[in-house]
């Protein structure tokens, strides 16, 4: 099994950067779709940013525009560059390395890291 290690969160005012990045291993890396999810206090965890292994890219509305998903494959690595961040954004990030398509929704099917918490706050 690949397991993520997410990195990268911490305290940010609102409009400020952030960069996590997702430590991977395993050959599985280069053939899979991978993504980052987050979760809020008392909200479901949901689907932020994915990227296949073709290099598509998908985004949640909120975080368009803001957000950049990429994959560094050398390095076994996906990261996800965060700009102007807004309070919102506040939760525990998650990525997922094994992500497919079906029946009109993305699943997770890849193992769960401790994720990296991120908050915006002034």
């Amino acid at each position: 099994q690949v397991q993520p290690v997410e990195s990268g969160g911490g305290l940010v005012q609102p409009g400020g950067s952030l960069r996590l990045s997702c430590a991977a291993s395993g050959s599985i890396f280069s053939i899979n779709a991978m993504g980052w999810y987050r979760q809020a206090p008392g909200k479901q965890r949901e689907l932020v940013a994915l990227i296949t292994s073709a290099g598509v890219t998908k985004y949640v509305d909120s975080v368009k525009g803001r957000f950049t998903i990429s994959r560094d494959n050398a390095k076994k690595t996906v990261l996800l560059q965060m700009n102007s961040l807004k309070p919102e954004d506040t939760a525990v990030y998650y990525c997922n390395l094994d992500i497919v398509f079906r029946s009109g929704s993305w699943y997770t099917r890849g193992s769960w890291g401790q994720g990296t918490q991120v908050t915006v706050s002034s």
